[in-house]
C-alpha cells in the first residue's frame, strides 16, 4: 500500500500574534478574551484571574482598544495581518514549488490550528514552524509551540515537525537592522539617542529564567556594535506594559519624558522585536510616545518602521528556512 505522506512536501508555517477581524468593540472583546485568557501571557491563578477578566477587563478594554485600533487600520485591514501575508505571499513565490507557506495566528484568525489542518488535508508531513519573534520569550514563542503540541495531542496525526525558537542574533536579522536604522539616520540625521524599544514582561518572568530581556539586550548590542555607536547613544527600554506590578525596566515612557526634560532633543526609535509593525509600533510608539517626548521639551522624534515585507526581511526568513529544512 502506497504511503499517502511519503512525499518530498514541505510545509512552513509562519506565524506571528494576531490581531481582531474588525477594529469594534464586538471583535476586540473577542480577540481580547483570548489573548488575555492563555496561561503563558497571564499567569496568575485562574480563580482570581477569570473573575477580574470577564466582570472588569472585557467589560471596559475592548471599547478603548478598538478606537486604538481604529487610528491605525488600512482599507486592507489590519497593518500586522496585511504584512503578515504580504510576506507569505512572497515567500510563496520565491521558494520552491514543492513547499506550501501558510500563516497560521497565536490568537484570532487565520488560527494555527487551521494553518496545520490546512497541511493534513495537503497530506503534507514535514512541518516547519516559524514564529515570527526573534526574541523568544514565554508568552510569545512558548505560546505558540503549546498550541501546536495541544493540536497534535487531539488528533490522530503527528507529523514531523521542527520548531524554530527566536532567532535575536542571527547576523542576517541584525544586518538587516542596521540597514533600517542607517537609512533613518542618513534621511532624519544622527539622533541624541537611538532608542530599542521592546514589549514589556513582568520582571518575575526573568527571574524564573525567561531568557528574554536577555535576547533583547543581546540584539541591541550587535547591532549597536555595528552602528559604531558608543554607550551613550543607545539605550534598551520596555513598552506596553499594564497592571501594577514590576515589569522589565527602564519603561520607554519614562525614559522618554526624563530625557526630554534634561536636555534629550533627537531621538529616534526602533522597536526589533516586532517583525512587522502593528498597534503597539504605529500606535503606541509613533503617536503615543511622540507627542509624550515633543510635549515634555524633546524636539524631533522618528520611528524606525519594522522590517514589515521589506526585501531584506525576506530574504532574512528564507535565509531561516533554508537553514532549518536541510536533509528534508
Amino acid at each position: 500500500m502506497k504511503d499517502e505522506y511519503s512525499n518530498k512536501n514541505i510545509g512552513v508555517i509562519i506565524t506571528n500574534l494576531g490581531t481582531p477581524d474588525s477594529p469594534t468593540k464586538k471583535d476586540l472583546k473577542k480577540y481580547l478574551n483570548q489573548f488575555l485568557m492563555d496561561r503563558r501571557v497571564i499567569d496568575l491563578p485562574r480563580i482570581l484571574w477569570i473573575p477580574i477578566l470577564k466582570c472588569i477587563i472585557l467589560n471596559i478594554r475592548p471599547r478603548r482598544s478598538a478606537k486604538l485600533y481604529r487610528s491605525i487600520w488600512t482599507k486592507e485591514g489590519s497593518p500586522l495581518m496585511v504584512f503578515s501575508k504580504n510576506i507569505v505571499n512572497r515567500l510563496s513565490n520565491d521558494l520552491d514549488e514543492n513547499m506550501t507557506i501558510i500563516l497560521g495566528m497565536r490568537y484570532g484568525s487565520p488560527s494555527i490550528q487551521d494553518a496545520m489542518d490546512t497541511l493534513k488535508k495537503k497530506n503534507i508531513s514535514k512541518i516547519l514552524v516559524l514564529p515570527l519573534y526573534p526574541q523568544a520569550g514565554s508568552p510569545t514563542t512558548s505560546s505558540t509551540f503549546d498550541v501546536i503540541s495541544g493540536h497534535t495531542n487531539n488528533i490522530n496525526w503527528m507529523p514531523n515537525l521542527r520548531f524554530i525558537s527566536g532567532y535575536h542574533d542571527h547576523d542576517k536579522y541584525i544586518m538587516a537592522l542596521v540597514e533600517s536604522i542607517d537609512q533613518s539616520f542618513k534621511k532624519n540625521g544622527t539622533p541624541d539617542l537611538l532608542l530599542f524599544s521592546f514589549h514589556g514582561m513582568p520582571q518575575r518572568y526573568l527571574e524564573k529564567g525567561d531568557p528574554y530581556y536577555c535576547f533583547c539586550q543581546k540584539t541591541a548590542r550587535l547591532t549597536a556594535k555595528q552602528l559604531n555607536l558608543e554607550e551613550g547613544e543607545f539605550k534598551v527600554a520596555f513598552q506596553s506594559r499594564f497592571g501594577t506590578e514590576k515589569w522589565l525596566e527602564p519603561y520607554v515612557d519614562r525614559l522618554l519624558v526624563n530625557g526630554a526634560k534634561n536636555g534629550l532633543r533627537h531621538v529616534q526609535v526602533i522597536s526589533p522585536g516586532f517583525s512587522v509593525d502593528c498597534l503597539e509600533t504605529l500606535e503606541e510608539i509613533s503617536i503615543q510616545y511622540r507627542e509624550l517626548f515633543l510635549n515634555n521639551g524633546g524636539e524631533k522624534f522618528e520611528y524606525i518602521p519594522c522590517l514589515n515585507d521589506s526585501d531584506t526581511h525576506i530574504d532574512l526568513i528564507k535565509t531561516i528556512i533554508d537553514e532549518n529544512i536541510q536533509n528534508w
